[in-house]
């Protein structure tokens, strides 16, 4: 059940604008004499419209730095309509994927406009220069000086929250030879951070009193648990399934407590790789998110032919665009996980929405499917420096990447088991992350599926859902000692597992969102698979948003029956 929205995108946004002191009016782009420029979808910040911001000053204009020009993909509507015929069961081109290669050479910038980039960045002074192969992003180092001048545009050092950050205070412009080619810059700040979406279980005291707390309530669970409360006991294992996690720094000690974990857990060792995106990372503060994610994306897989982890220097929207980006260009993975998200007005702002939906579009053409946490914040998302806002109040967004068209959105739920720990139901989580994006539009799988979504043309979060309340999480390994963890963190990699059997019973099928819709058909009547291969979650509230028949906004289409699922995907 769809709660319209009762004000428009614009009167919301200007809210957040006059509340938080955060977006940014567009400013016109400043000119140079002999240079005509246009602006790209990397908008300026200033250092009144940050939240307890300091201004250090300009940045030292010899200061090092990476950037990424992205470049736009080419017949955009006819990229759309092979995604929709590939995942048409009905279509003769359904199942037939597109490799990298067909995708750069149908879809991706010329070779022309590929040099015509790297020769500016070149001439900018720029060295170190490097295009993906499918030709949408562009990695060279420099200094602050060249990039200033580069992209017509001014650097401004910051303090918030301790950290010393930098801003583009001046949207980022290029010459009108590369208008229309290229999107966006990325390293032109460092506002823009995604963080791990993982939360600790609460004492119970600390739970908001509308919360379900029947005798099953507050325990939590293994991977082969989940495998049975989520029926996928009679699906094959994923052995023949490669699939891959968005990550960050060093997964030595990850990789160790995934063998722990197997073992305690009665499930058999799944091989593992790592590729290092970027310069290699020595941190290990995301270790527990990386040990969820790993532990039960394989465990609820119960085992994979290869986990992937996808490492990169740091979660900067820049670092974890390359990250995006390599996924699909390697086109190892069938799917993958991102149990990350922020704010989406920041990679609105920054251009990187736009970027990494171009490289989400890839993935879903090669057949790849992401999986993202939709967040623990509720119908709001943090937007302060420290995170603070949220539940029960924040800014009206939904969480990135999770609002990607091209990114299934994974919600959150509270799950309750009878006394032999099978499936009774579930409640939406109270801090499960949800609503309606005010900058990406629903795609028309969503639109058929949920008429409310297509008048309002706003993209609806979650798609799906699974546990996330920590108080009926997950026992995971970090350090080699159990610790009870949840949110939305937990969900993603569970839906990533559950995936990864559908695709090993199933080569033919791809990208999972618009399968999955074309098995709702939205009359949100109730029964035991009501929707096809869904549980539908009919009570539970995250803020603005309340749970009921049918899909809502706190937890989609409902949580993901394994054994189901395959069998109404094979009809």
């Amino acid at each position: 059940m769809i709660v319209p929205a009762q004000t428009s995108r614009k009167i919301l946004f200007g809210a957040l604008l006059a509340t938080s002191a955060l977006t940014t009016a567009l400013l016109a782009t400043p000119s140079h004499a002999a240079t005509v420029w246009v602006p790209t979808a990397t908008k300026a910040l200033t250092v009144s419209q940050l939240l307890s911001a300091t201004d250090l000053g300009a940045m030292p204009s010899t200061q090092s730095m990476t950037v990424r020009v992205g470049l736009a993909i080419q017949q955009k509507a006819a990229l759309t309509s092979y995604i929709r015929a590939e995942t048409t069961p009905s279509n003769p081109a359904y199942g037939k994927f597109l490799t990298p290669a067909q995708f750069a050479q149908y879809y991706g910038p010329s070779s022309a406009q590929i040099a015509s980039v790297t020769s500016y960045l070149k001439a900018a002074g720029f060295t170190n220069i490097v295009a993906e192969p499918n030709g949408l992003l562009i990695s060279a180092t420099g200094t602050a000086a060249m990039a200033e001048a580069a992209f017509n545009t001014k650097l401004e050092q910051v303090s918030v929250a301790g950290k010393t950050l930098f801003i583009n205070t001046a949207a980022a412009a290029v010459p009108s030879s590369l208008g229309g080619l290229v999107v966006g810059v990325l390293g032109l700040n460092t506002v823009g951070q995604m963080k791990p979406l993982l939360r600790h279980a609460t004492p119970a005291a600390a739970i908001p009193a509308a919360t379900p707390t029947p005798p099953q309530y507050l325990v939590s669970y293994s991977p082969k648990q989940f495998q049975a409360i989520y029926n996928a006991t009679d699906t094959a294992a994923a052995c023949c399934t490669v699939i891959g996690l968005i990550t960050e720094g060093n997964m030595t000690p990850v990789i160790s407590d995934l063998r722990i974990a197997e073992k305690a857990f009665g499930l058999p060792q799944s091989p593992v790789g790592v590729v290092t995106v970027g310069i290699a990372s020595p941190d290990v503060s995301g270790q527990d998110e990386w040990d969820l994610d790993s532990q039960y994306s394989t465990g609820m897989a119960n085992s994979v032919k290869e986990l992937l982890f996808y490492t990169t220097t740091s979660l900067s929207d820049s670092d974890l665009g390359l990250d995006f980006s390599r996924v699909v260009t390697d086109d190892r993975a069938r799917a993958a996980s991102a149990s990350l998200g922020e704010c989406e007005v920041f990679p609105y702002l920054d251009g990187s929405m736009l970027m990494d939906d171009e490289f989400f579009a890839e993935g879903a053409a090669q057949g790849q499917t992401f999986f993202a946490s939709a967040g623990d914040t509720g119908s709001f998302c943090p937007v302060g420096a420290a995170g603070a806002n949220g539940v029960p109040a924040g800014a009206p967004f939904v969480n990135y990447p999770a609002s990607s068209p091209y990114v299934v959105a994974v919600g959150g739920t509270t799950l309750l088991t009878n006394a032999d720990g099978n499936y009774n139901s579930e409640v939406a989580w109270y801090a499960g992350g949800g609503g309606l994006s005010q900058f990406e539009t629903s795609p028309y799988w969503q639109q058929a599926a949920v008429p409310l979504l297509a008048t309002s043309g706003d993209r609806g979060v979650p798609d799906i859902a699974y546990d996330a309340d920590p108080n009926s999480g997950a026992n995971v390994y970090v350090n080699g000692v159990v610790e009870v963890v949840g949110g939305t963190s937990l969900s993603s990699p569970m839906a990533l597992g559950a995936w990864a059997r559908v695709l090993n019973k199933d080569w033919k099928v791809g990208y999972a969102s618009p399968l999955l819709y074309s098995l709702y058909d939205g009359t949100g009547v109730t029964g035991t698979y009501p929707e096809g291969g869904f549980h539908d979650v009919l009570l539970g509230v995250n803020g603005a948003y309340t749970a009921g028949p049918g899909y809502d906004l706190t937890t989609g289409l409902g949580t993901i029956i394994v054994d189901q699922l395959v069998t109404d995907l094979g009809k």
